[in-house]
């Protein structure tokens, strides 16, 4: 039952997640995650950088170990190749016992935001420039 709970919980978040092991072998993700990535059931035990992305992020791969390394936390924007911008949340998996076992990464749609921040950055915009 807490599975299940869990589970939707997570996908009526909206946000895509990935579970990641320390190897950066995918556990688990949301449904959320396949429109980021080319995801399938079968890639569980499969690692991150094996699967098609169309996140224009050549090193997150660095980045997670980095994360794995520091245990501090990775935040990035990042665009996709069809126009489409996500906040990267990368984050050290603490079990109950404290211990880290892995890496969350979350990624948050802000195509909406980043739309309205370059129109209002354009003429005519906040930047005191006449239309």
């Amino acid at each position: 039952m807490a599975n299940s709970d869990m589970k939707n919980l997570l996908n009526s978040t909206d946000i895509a997640v990935i579970y990641l092991d320390n190897s950066l072998h995918i556990r688990r993700f949301t449904t959320q995650a396949t429109q980021i990535y080319k995801l399938i059931p079968g890639d569980v035990n499969r690692p991150l950088g094996d699967i098609v992305t169309d996140l224009i992020y050549p090193e997150l791969e660095d980045d997670a170990r980095e994360v794995l390394r520091t245990l501090a936390f990775c935040e990035k924007q990042i665009a996709t190749k069809d126009g489409r911008w996500f906040m990267v949340r990368v984050r050290p998996y603490r079990t109950l016992a404290n211990v880290i076992d892995g890496l969350v990464a979350t990624f948050v749609n802000i195509t909406e935001l980043k739309s309205l921040e370059a129109r209002l950055e354009g003429p005519g915009g906040l930047n005191g420039e006449a239309p």
